[in-house]
């Protein structure tokens, strides 16, 4: 077991990014033009990266299985981003946002790391107004804000509930002038299977054409990982169908440590399971939040009238509804972090207080939001003795301004008018927090290797807070990554070009291309989402919210099982040299049965409740996570050396100097 060196420059916290700026090594504009960087993965954090990067003048390759950068999942982000601007002055500043965001992870992230996010938060935002991003704004011209749980202030930036897909094309539109000016060369519809590394460092990557289906070598002088989250591991999650870890898992086994797999977010406003057709599920914002109230009925009765459609949500009187998050968490309320909100709906939920078919959701309820919004539009329109009624379509009015199209969202997809009767959620996984071990200048333990925005682990710990995904996307892509690959790119200016035709591309092409026949020549009898739904039952029902040492256990002996048999016996149909998208499945697939070994294995060893991971042997007697901070605070970085069963752990050492490391208490 090896100690991990970070890299966090000494030093004043407020000063370790500007002192690091200004002593690390630079890439003069001259040599820029000599130097190839190939990005994986074109969301936020892998389009701002490459776009930064190509203005600065280097040569930059970028690679995305869809057929366009603006399809990345980054687009579905919905409720904003954080910065730390106080423009409502209720007291925000750097250090708080730096603090929250520790406290938010359950003081398992790093102290440098974070701060650095806090610091360059306004950067984006002004980044971002630069770009035309449509930032909704408030009476004095200002961008308005709103709140995300786990905070006191309101720092989240939003264009409506299409934040996520506003920034994108922001970014998407930074990449196209770059693509016009020949700086970036772009990759659409092909797929990362293989990082090369030539004497020790990253050199390049083997790339398969999804359309044509043919192997393709790429070189440069250093790769940037950008392809998000491994959530799919569960088949079940928020994220787009094509998100895998597959980039992240092929640099794992080839020497890049993978950080904290175990620490994966519940998401608790998500649309509720309706049966075992579903494909994936629909995240509804955690802006909602902000004005939608949270219940179950206090009477197990009525819940039960509920389930059986013998009552109607309307119809329980408000002295009946039990608002829980208010009740157990006063100081923050409906606003509390994601993991304590999703593991209070699954408990009121396994008491047997659900509110759908399966028992399995909560009430958002809206209704007192119309009222207070309509009593306030009232006023301002001089209405004098208006009626309940005429409040009610005031209040939904201004509801609607602000949240519209995620309304009109959960309508479609559950066939319920939200205006009408509350929107019923339940917790599902959502994001990544763990992710490929980087240093501060966001390189791997691969020499050349770098890891960005959910790809990494480095900014969240246990748990991330709501909006600061895309904040860490592009604060890594814009503000960070280009000044720090300049000091790794340093040593490169008289390298030249790097060659393709060499023994280390030629064996990881072979390698690619057995991986792939060996697939394709299974010839079993189950369908690839045979296998991963299978997948997805055993991490959730063992792995998922709340984990015990004997489910982890037997979680890994089925997952063991599962991929020996999937090597046996899946059908893919078709060739390798074709458009062939079970193959694409197949191979995401084949990785998951890996991570999600290692996944349960990194849950086990961490003998703790934080953040995220809550392991039922570890809890306070209120039901809270209980933390080891004398053992276990570390950040888990796991080595590949064969199989995931074997995976060797190493320990960074997690030191707070600036922040009182405290149990959370959002009451």
């Amino acid at each position: 077991m090896g100690i991990l060196d970070s890299k966090i420059p000494k030093g004043p916290l407020a000063e370790k990014w500007t002192k690091h700026k200004n002593t690390i090594n630079l890439v003069n504009p001259a040599n820029k033009r000599n130097i190839d960087v190939i990005v994986v993965g074109t969301g936020l954090a892998g389009g701002s990266a490459a776009a930064t990067m190509a203005e600065l003048g280097y040569n930059v390759k970028t690679f995305c299985y869809q057929d366009s950068p603006r399809r990345a999942h980054s687009i579905a982000a919905q409720g904003g981003i954080n910065a730390a601007k106080n423009y409502q002055g209720d007291g925000d500043s750097n250090y708080r946002l730096f603090y929250d965001t520790v406290k938010g992870g359950d003081y398992r992230s790093r102290e440098g790391n974070v701060y650095r996010l806090a610091e360059v938060s306004g950067n984006i935002i002004d980044q971002c107004v630069a770009q035309g991003v449509p930032f909704a704004r408030e009476y004095g011209g200002l961008l308005d804000n709103r709140s995300f749980g786990g905070v006191l202030v309101s720092r989240t930036f939003y264009a409506k509930g299409q934040t996520g897909q506003q920034l994108l094309l922001g970014a998407y539109s930074a990449m196209n002038r770059q693509i016009n000016r020949g700086k970036i060369q772009p990759f659409n519809r092909h797929e990362m299977l293989d990082i090369v590394i030539v004497d020790g460092k990253a050199r390049g990557i083997i790339a398969r054409n999804l359309i044509t289906g043919e192997i393709e070598r790429h070189s440069a002088h250093a790769v940037v990982i950008a392809s998000g989250g491994y959530g799919n591991v569960f088949f079940l999650s928020t994220n787009a169908m094509g998100s895998n870890v597959t980039a992240s898992w092929k640099i794992h086994k080839k020497g890049a440590y993978f950080a904290n797999p175990c620490y994966t977010q519940i998401h608790p406003t998500c649309i509720p399971v309706s049966g075992d057709h579903q494909s994936k599920l629909t995240l509804m914002s955690e802006s909602l939040r902000n004005d939608g109230r949270i219940w179950v009925p206090k009477k197990k009765e009525d819940a039960e009238s509920l389930r059986a459609g013998k009552l109607k949500p309307t119809e329980i009187k408000e002295e009946d509804r039990d608002y829980y998050l208010e009740r157990r968490y006063p100081a923050f309320g409906n606003l509390v972090p994601r993991d304590v909100a999703s593991r209070a709906a699954k408990e009121r939920c396994d008491a047997g207080y659900g509110v759908n078919r399966t028992g399995e959701a909560v009430f958002l309820d809206f209704g007192s939001a119309f009222m207070r919004y309509g009593r306030e539009e009232a006023n301002t329109q001089h209405l004098d003795n208006p009626s309940e009624e005429k409040i009610k379509e005031l209040g939904k009015a201004v509801v609607e301004a602000k949240y519209g199209n995620l309304f009109q969202m959960y309508e479609k997809i559950v066939d319920q008018n939200p205006y009408e009767t509350p929107m019923m959620i339940y917790p599902a996984v959502h994001y990544t927090m763990g992710g490929i071990w980087v240093d501060y200048n966001l390189e791997t333990t691969i020499p050349g290797c770098f890891a960005a925005g959910e790809a990494n682990f480095s900014d969240h710990g246990a748990n991330r807070l709501g909006a600061s995904a895309l904040m860490q996307g592009l604060a890594d892509g814009y503000f960070v990554l280009p000044y720090t690959i300049g000091n790794y790119l340093s040593q490169d200016i008289s390298t030249g070009n790097i060659s393709t035709e060499t023994a280390e591309f030629e064996a990881a092409e072979k390698e690619v291309r057995a991986r792939l026949e060996k697939l394709i020549n299974t010839k079993g009898t189950k369908s690839v989402d045979n296998f991963h739904k299978r997948l997805g039952k055993i991490m959730w029902n063992k792995v998922g919210m709340s984990r015990n040492a004997p489910n982890l256990k037997e979680a890994i002996s089925e997952i063991q099982a599962l991929r020996e048999e999937f090597w046996n016996d899946v059908k893919i149909p078709g060739t390798a040299n074709e458009k062939n998208s079970e193959l694409e499945k197949a191979g995401r697939v084949a990785d998951f049965l890996e991570l999600g070994e290692l996944f349960a294995k990194d849950a086990l060893h961490r003998e703790e409740s934080c953040g995220g991971h809550f392991r039922e042997e570890y809890q306070t007697e209120e039901g809270e996570a209980l933390r080891d901070d004398e053992n276990f605070m570390y950040v888990a970085a796991w080595e590949y050396t064969g199989q995931p069963a074997d995976a060797v752990l190493h320990k960074e050492q997690l030191e707070y100097e600036n922040i009182q490391v405290k149990t959370r208490s959002y009451k």
